[in-house]
Order: structure tokens, then sequence, then C-alpha cells
């Protein structure tokens, strides 16, 4: 396994009025699959104390995405491991509020056309 130094992913948050969608986009010049970001486990709220992180975020694998391409990925919000109702509070917490510091991370793994497994971390949340 390699580490990437370079960013091969940048991201945004996209509001589609009912739901906040994560939008990756491949900025380098080779196809890349097998995209998959990792679980994020968001803190507890301040009233539920210590212990296993109680809301979770799942996003999707993509198979493949393409030079210069975007692709947005589905996400499923679990809450004490149930899939939540209505999840826009929840994926709004990864989005970074200027000032704030970043306390989850997008944990980016995919192959490259060498079938190389690579990783990318990038900061968000408030």
């Amino acid at each position: 396994m390699a580490n990437n130094k370079l960013k091969s992913f940048t991201h945004r948050f996209v509001d589609d009025g009912s739901n906040i969608l994560l939008e990756l986009t491949n900025t380098t010049r080779i196809p890349l699959s097998r995209v998959e970001v990792l679980t994020v486990f968001l803190r507890n709220a301040e009233s539920a104390g210590p212990g296993p992180a109680q809301v979770h975020i799942r996003f999707e694998c993509v198979e493949s995405i393409l030079p210069a391409q975007k692709s947005i990925l589905s996400h499923t919000t679990l809450i004490n491991g149930k899939v939540a109702d209505h999840d826009r509070e929840h994926l709004q917490r990864l989005q970074a509020v200027e000032g704030h510091a970043h306390p989850y991370t997008l944990d980016i793994s995919w192959l490259d056309e060498k079938g190389t497994t690579r990783f990318q971390r990038i900061p968000v949340g408030h």
C-alpha cells in the first residue's frame, strides 16, 4: 500500500434543497477505481456523554471516477445502529465553518491504474 502525497481529490458539499451531498472530483489525469470514503463517526452531543459514537455516516463506494470527473457519493446516516429518517443536520456537521477546527476526516481510498491502493485524508467539519 502506498500513501499518495499529491491531492487526487477535491471535495465539496452540495445542497440540493432537501439533502446535502458529498461531491468528489478526480484531479488526476488517470481514471481511479474503487473509490471509497471510510465511515465517519461523529462526536456525541454534549448531553450524551462519553462513549461510542451514536451517529455515523456511511458512504457508498464508487466503481470509478474518470480524470476531471465529479461524482456524487450516496450516504446513509445511522443513529445507534439504525438508519436515520432525516440526516441533513448530521451531514452539515462535516461542512467547514470558518474559524473552527476540523474535527473530522474524510479518509478516501482507491486503486490507481496499476492496481495500487492509494489514500488521501481531507479534514472536514466543525
